[in-house]
C-alpha cells in the first residue's frame, strides 16, 4: 500500500515522457524533412514552370520579358542576407534577454513540477492538515460547503483528465488501424500525433488532422485526400458515440458551454486554458444549477428535468365532506 502511489506516479511520468518524447522526436524531424523536400520540389519547379510559361505566351513580348526578370539568382539571395544581417546587432541583444527569459522558464518549470510531484505524494496527510485548519478557524457550515465545492472540483478534473486521456487513445488507436488497413504512410506517427493534440478539446484533432495530411502530401498526394476524408469520418464517429459516453457524461455540460469555455480559456491562457477550462465552468455550472433549482424549490416552482419545462405543482383537491 506504501509503495503503489509512488509506482503510480513513476509509470504515469514514464508514460507522460514516452508520449511528449515520442511527438517531438517523432514528429517534428519528419516536418522538417517534409519542409526541406517542398522547398528542393519548388526550388526544381520554378525552372520548369517558367519554360512552360514562356512556350504558352512566346506571341506576348510584355510576358514574356516579365518572365525573363524572373531570375532568382545569387545576387538577389545576397541583397536579402544583407537585408537580414543589417539588423544582427540589435538581434544580439536581444538574443540574450530571450535565453535568459527560456533559463527562468525551464527553472519554474522544474521546481513546479518537483513541487506537485511532493503534493501528490503526501496528498492524504495535506488533505488532513487542511481539514484541521478549516475547522479550527471557520464555522463548521463554511466548512462543509467548501468541502462540497472541493470534493466536487476534485471529481469533475478527475473525470474529465481521465475521460479525455481514454477518449484521445481510443482516437489515436482509430487513425493507427484504419490507415494501416489503407497502406498509408506515417500510420503509427500521425496516430500518436492525432491521439497527442486529441486532448485540446474541440480542436485538438483538427491539428493533428492538417499536420498528417501535409505528411502524407509530400509522400502521396491522393492518399492525403483519402486520410482528410477518413478524419472527417472518423471524427464524427468519435464526436457522436465516443465522446458523449467517455467524456460527455463526467463533465456534463452542455455543448455551447463546452465551446464557450474553450473559447475563453483559449484567449486567456492558450493552449492549457482550452484543456482547464472545462472542468472549471463545469464545476461553475453545477453549483449553479444546484442553486437554482434550490431557490425554485423554496417558491415552489418545478421543473421538468427532460424537457426544462417550468409549471407550478397542482395542489391536491380537499374534501369538503
Amino acid at each position: 500500500q506504501r509503495l503503489a502511489r509512488p509506482v503510480s506516479l513513476i509509470i504515469t511520468l514514464i508514460v507522460v515522457v514516452s508520449v511528449i518524447g515520442l511527438v517531438v522526436f517523432g514528429v517534428l524531424p519528419k516536418l522538417g524533412d517534409t519542409f526541406i523536400s517542398i522547398g528542393k520540389g519548388i526550388q526544381s519547379f520554378m525552372p520548369k514552370a517558367q519554360s512552360w510559361a514562356e512556350e504558352i505566351f512566346h506571341n506576348n513580348k510584355e510576358i514574356k520579358e516579365w518572365l525573363d526578370s524572373l531570375t532568382l539568382g545569387w545576387g538577389k539571395i545576397n541583397e536579402v542576407v544583407k537585408f537580414f544581417t543589417s539588423g544582427a546587432s540589435s538581434v544580439l541583444g536581444s538574443t540574450f534577454v530571450v535565453a535568459r527569459r527560456i533559463a527562468s522558464g525551464i527553472t519554474t518549470f522544474v521546481i513546479a513540477f518537483v513541487f506537485a510531484c511532493y503534493i501528490l505524494l503526501q496528498k492524504e496527510k495535506l488533505n488532513i492538515q487542511i481539514r484541521k485548519v478549516m475547522y479550527a478557524y471557520m464555522k463548521e457550515d463554511l466548512v462543509k460547503k467548501v468541502l462540497d465545492v472541493c470534493s466536487l472540483s476534485y471529481r469533475t478534473f478527475s473525470n474529465f483528465l481521465t475521460g479525455q486521456c481514454l477518449e484521445a487513445v481510443i482516437l489515436g488507436t482509430m487513425f493507427v488501424i484504419c490507415m494501416g488497413i489503407l497502406q498509408m504512410p506515417y500510420a503509427m506517427l500521425i496516430g500518436v500525433l492525432i491521439a497527442f493534440t486529441a486532448l485540446i478539446p474541440i480542436f485538438g484533432a483538427f491539428i493533428g488532422c492538417v499536420v498528417g495530411a501535409f505528411l502524407i502530401l509530400t509522400v502521396a498526394p491522393m492518399k492525403a485526400l483519402v486520410f482528410v476524408i477518413m478524419f472527417l469520418i472518423l471524427q464524427q464517429i468519435e464526436g457522436n458515440l465516443i465522446y458523449p459516453r467517455v467524456v460527455g457524461s463526467s463533465v456534463g455540460l452542455p455543448s455551447i458551454w463546452v465551446l464557450a469555455a474553450v473559447s475563453i480559456g483559449a484567449s486567456l491562457m492558450g493552449i492549457v486554458g482550452m484543456l482547464v477550462f472545462i472542468p472549471i465552468v463545469s464545476v461553475l455550472y453545477a453549483l449553479l444549477r444546484g442553486d437554482v433549482y434550490e431557490h425554485l424549490e423554496k417558491k415552489g416552482i418545478a421543473v421538468d428535468r427532460e424537457s426544462g419545462e417550468i409549471y407550478r405543482p397542482k395542489e391536491p383537491d380537499v374534501d369538503e365532506s
